[in-house]
């Protein structure tokens, strides 16, 4: 079975669905057509660029530069994470709050995926390790970002009610409790909510581009199986590390609710 392969012209015409949203929110005024034109400019440079360094390090196989490449990839995501949030926590945690949350995740899976599951020989070999854990990491960035966003709007909408459960004496972790489970639910639900429609309402975009590929579709679904499932792993570990550290970090040691350590609304 043949590739068939897309040229410029191609771009073009699909690039010309974004001019035309970009069109709509301009006659309607709705202002969104400079981010929109910005993001979609944006992605294109992005794409091409990382293309062609996928491309050498696929030609290099060195663990050195594959390692770079994941560094990269991993201090992007943390401070796209930053910059999502309402209620930035102050200092260096704005920051490493959110990298280390989807670093830990996205990191963990990656490499038991590589070395138990997909075993590539060398088991670092970037043809593997960086689509997999780019798929992974994105998907662990969207989740902390929304995690740690319910997590510190909630707090601060419900501000009289966690200090009225802290002075009749519950420990900080109580106090908290339903605004953790809901910052912890937010962050999982886009993962849930994928899994829950593939295969009946949506096809997913690595099974969909195998296919395109060539290749067998039953193969194709037993990885799209497989990154759901990590990514899911990935997305859990790094929400439920965010919302535990974040929660803590929005209170002290005397049990007291700590907002005064969040940066003011943006």
């Amino acid at each position: 079975m043949t590739t068939v392969t897309l040229d410029a012209f191609d771009l073009a015409l699909a690039a010309l669905l974004v001019i035309l949203n970009a069109g709509l929110s301009l006659r309607l005024g709705l202002a969104l057509e400079r981010p929109l034109l910005v993001a979609a400019v944006r992605s294109a440079v992005q794409l091409f660029l990382v293309g062609l360094v996928i491309k050498t390090l696929f030609a290099l196989t060195s663990p050195l530069w594959t390692g770079l490449m994941v560094l990269v990839m991993l201090l992007a995501a943390g401070y796209e994470v930053q910059a999502r949030q309402t209620r930035r926590y102050g200092g260096a945690w704005a920051y490493g709050l959110g990298a280390l949350s989807v670093a830990v995740g996205a990191g963990l899976v990656t490499v038991l995926a590589l070395i138990v599951i997909v075993q590539p020989e060398p088991w670092h070999q970037p043809r593997y390790a960086i689509p997999l854990l780019g798929m992974i990491l994105g998907n662990a960035m969207t989740a902390v970002s929304l995690a740690l966003n319910s997590l510190t709007t909630g707090a601060v909408r419900e501000r009289v009610a966690i200090e009225a459960r802290l002075a009749l004496g519950a420990d900080r972790a109580t106090a908290m409790r339903s605004v953790s489970h809901e910052a912890l639910r937010t962050g999982m639900m886009p993962i849930i909510n994928a899994m829950s429609a593939a295969g009946v309402i949506s096809l997913p975009g690595m099974m969909t581009g195998q296919i395109l590929a060539g290749i067998d579709p039953v193969e194709a679904v037993k990885y799209q199986i497989l990154i759901f499932f990590l990514i899911a792993g990935g997305t859990g570990i790094g929400v439920f590390l965010a919302v535990y550290v974040g929660a803590r970090r929005l209170s002290d040691s005397r049990h007291r609710l700590r907002l005064d350590r969040l940066r003011p609304a943006a």
